[in-house]
């Protein structure tokens, strides 16, 4: 036992705080729920003989953006002197924010109770547990902010590939809007046509590029010049990025135009794949 428990710590109740951020981690994360409410067991071999467990926040997040319902109950019954010790797995499912972590810390410190992690007991009434409990809240904060500025470069990134596959897409132009539209030019869209309509009735890219050679017609290229567009000599290459852009393309305009459209454009599009690889093989 950690000679920071004293006997009148244990004349109080422990309470063992439980959370989760989302409700997909309550539905899925069922390990971390176990491992959270296991901590019931080294309350128990630090002679805690009252144990109450608060898990009225599962499913919030401790950012400070929502109201959790146990968390204030928590802090309501720390102030009035009736806990000795505060437990959690880790101290950053108290508070990921630190107006709430100093404010637990500090009611701890003014009744004197101690706050307990998988691995020790903190005293907020000692200068050294204090300033690491305050570290360890600088850092649990510091921390979401770290996966929040992730995710928002990443979904920043993932917006500039698909406009890049857009732009590099041969017969299709992006608009101001977050559409895109067909090359205006007839000559671009009765290649890319044609780029289509030989794919599914020979069934491969091989015997498409064979055709094309044969019957001396030109494939659509990538190049920006307005005028060399649809007059490169086709390749294989060229005919299943063709076929593989364009279908991209197609999907992305339909789902800005709904649902319905999205459908058709996935069915239309899962087709077009299937026959590209089969042929490509």
């Amino acid at each position: 036992m950690s000679e920071k428990i004293k006997p009148h710590h244990q004349t109080r109740k422990a309470i063992l705080y439980i959370r989760q951020s989302s409700a997909h981690q309550v539905h899925h994360n069922l390990e971390s729920q176990r491992l959270q409410y296991a901590m019931r067991d080294r309350l128990q071999q630090l002679e805690w003989r009252e144990i109450e467990v608060v898990d009225d926040d599962l499913g919030r997040s401790a950012a400070g953006l929502v109201t959790r319902a146990g968390f204030a109950r928590m802090v309501a019954e720390v102030c009035l002197g009736q806990v000795g010790a505060v437990a959690a797995r880790e101290v950053s499912r108290c508070a990921r924010n630190s107006r709430e972590w100093q404010q637990l810390v500090e009611v701890c410190r003014v009744v004197d109770t101690v706050l307990i992690d998988l691995d020790t007991v903190y005293s907020p009434r000692h200068s050294n547990d204090r300033l690491l409990l305050g570290l360890k809240g600088s850092l649990n904060e510091y921390e979401l902010d770290l996966l929040r500025q992730r995710s928002v470069e990443a979904r920043r990134a993932k917006a500039r590939r698909g406009e890049l596959l857009v732009a590099a897409a041969v017969g299709y132009l992006k608009t101001d809007a977050p559409h895109v539209e067909k090359d205006p030019d007839r000559r671009v869209q009765d290649a890319i046509a044609l780029v289509f309509r030989k794919v599914v009735e020979l069934g491969t890219v091989r015997q498409t590029l064979w055709w094309f050679l044969s019957m001396g017609c030109n494939c659509p290229s990538g190049r920006r010049r307005a005028r060399s567009r649809g007059d490169a000599r086709p390749t294989a290459c060229c005919i299943a990025s063709s076929v593989a852009r364009c279908t991209a393309a197609r999907t992305r305009t339909a789902k800005a135009n709904g649902p319905s459209t999205m459908n058709r454009a996935n069915r239309a599009s899962s087709r077009d794949a299937n026959r590209v690889s089969n042929g490509s093989s």
